[in-house]
């Protein structure tokens, strides 16, 4: 039986001018999948351009993942300060659960533990994280995972 509890840092850095994307055009994109069959045979799922179903399920796996989707979450970031007066920097705590299918559920922010107070880029953020898809873990059991972002604005 594998138990994995993953506690990983990951450093975003934005331009604090603010991005090109929107959050509708961060809808678009969030969690671009597709299954692809080569030959008829098993299919395979490439998420943001990584084959999960090639991925064995460990700590490196859920972090390449994660930074897959990093341009999401930078783009919840930069609409963020586009929307500031001010280069807004710190940190967001998240939680959730890898299912036995490789599924996200219970995706949350830690609002007492993160700096970020902002409603609106934790919603963003919960709505990228929702979306992610990552190796079945092998015993078919939920694992939860804890991932923080440290934000920060680049001159």
């Amino acid at each position: 039986m594998i138990l994995l509890s993953t506690l990983v840092a990951l450093s975003l850095h934005a331009d604090p001018k603010g991005g090109k994307n929107t959050m509708k055009d961060l809808v678009k994109s969030v969690g671009s999948a597709a299954t692809v069959s080569a030959d008829g045979g098993a299919s395979a799922t490439v998420v943001n351009g990584i084959d999960i179903s090639k991925l064995p399920f460990t700590p490196d796996s859920i972090k390449q993942v994660v930074l897959s989707y990093q341009p999401q979450i930078q783009s919840c970031y930069e609409e963020t300060l586009a929307a500031k007066d001010k280069a807004v920097e710190g940190s967001l705590k998240t939680a959730f659960s890898i299912t036995g299918d490789g599924m996200v559920t219970g995706a949350k922010v830690d609002k007492k533990t993160s700096s970020l107070k902002d409603p609106r880029l934790h919603d963003c953020v919960v709505s990228v994280l929702s979306t992610m898809q990552f190796p079945s873990p092998p015993d078919g059991k939920a694992h939860p995972i804890e991932f923080p972002f440290n934000l920060k604005a680049v001159n």
